[in-house]
């Protein structure tokens, strides 16, 4: 006789893009039990339901009933305060897990306000949640980042595999840090390639050609940087120790817009790190190189 497996029922709070996209998935692969499903208003709390398949709208925060894990999905400055309402309400029992998918929030910020008998923890899909619906499809193989208190993680990383998801544990610590390293090879690539462009359209090529142009050059560099490693795929006067070239460049990029030749400056300081890992340009060369960056060029 096969024994009946219980799920592990499932509360949320916030049933945004990212709880509606991960709520779908667990409850297509049997991950937990979907119970009461809370957002802003009444509208979008139902669609929320409607989207997942699965739970109950709940009215308000005092109408949800106790479940065994409770994800708070709110926008991050709504989670401090919604973990003091939830501690507050008495519905949390001994051995509950309360959970926040935040990149930028620590579980520190939950573990600050709920009963010591209550485990909490945070995992980050490092993932783009514009569409929940492309989300659900795109999912598998989505790295996440996990810290917080060991039996939450003993719970919570399983659920997260079983829907196709690779955890990995960091140091709590430097959540901060983690985040703004998901905004630099994010946020600010696409700042970095706009740059690129404004210097392309500075030389006198439409911006639609110039975008044509760099294609090849973005993705060949980005291929490499992930097949070789960060030192091996750099190329370019850094790589060869050519200060003369880089000086020139400044010095056009400051005639041509500071804010540019600022980026220049801060990211050639860490290619010459990079070139010097990498062997192939000459003691004094680099040195040359880091003196012209570090000595602030005027127009």
């Amino acid at each position: 006789m096969i024994a009946h497996v219980t799920m592990k029922t499932l509360n949320i709070i916030g049933a945004g893009r990212v709880a509606r996209a991960l709520a779908a998935l667990w409850r297509r692969n049997k991950g937990f039990d979907i119970q009461d499903v809370l957002n802003r208003t009444p509208g979008s709390t139902r669609d929320a339901v409607a989207f997942i398949g699965a739970g109950s709208a709940a009215p308000a925060l005092a109408a949800m009933r106790p479940a065994n894990v409770w994800l708070l999905a709110t926008a991050d400055s709504d989670i401090p305060p919604v973990a003091s309402q939830l501690a507050a309400s008495g519905v949390l029992r001994a051995g509950d897990v309360v959970f926040q998918c935040s990149g930028a929030l620590p579980s520190s910020e939950l573990r600050g306000v709920m009963p010591a008998d209550v485990a909490v923890c945070s995992v980050h899909p490092l993932k783009s949640f514009a569409d929940s619906a492309d989300a659900v499809r795109t999912f598998t193989g989505t790295c996440c980042a996990a810290e917080g208190d060991a039996a939450a993680l003993a719970l919570l990383k399983p659920a997260f595999e079983r829907i196709g998801a690779r955890v990995t544990e960091i140091d709590a610590r430097f959540k901060t840090v983690y985040h703004a390293a998901s905004v630099i090879v994010c946020n600010y690539l696409t700042a970095l390639m706009e740059s690129g462009l404004q210097c392309y359209e500075k030389s006198g090529l439409p911006r639609d050609i110039a975008s044509t142009m760099m294609q090849p050059l973005v993705r060949e560099t980005v291929d490499n940087v992930f097949k070789l490693g960060t030192a091996k795929a750099l190329t370019g006067p850094i790589a060869r120790g050519d200060a003369a070239v880089v000086e020139r460049q400044l010095k056009a990029l400051n005639e041509f817009d500071p804010r540019i030749a600022e980026i220049y400056r801060a990211l050639g300081v860490m290619a010459v790190d990079l070139s010097r890992a990498q062997g192939g340009a000459d003691a004094a060369g680099l040195t040359a190189l880091e003196t012209v960056l570090r000595i602030s060029a005027k127009p």
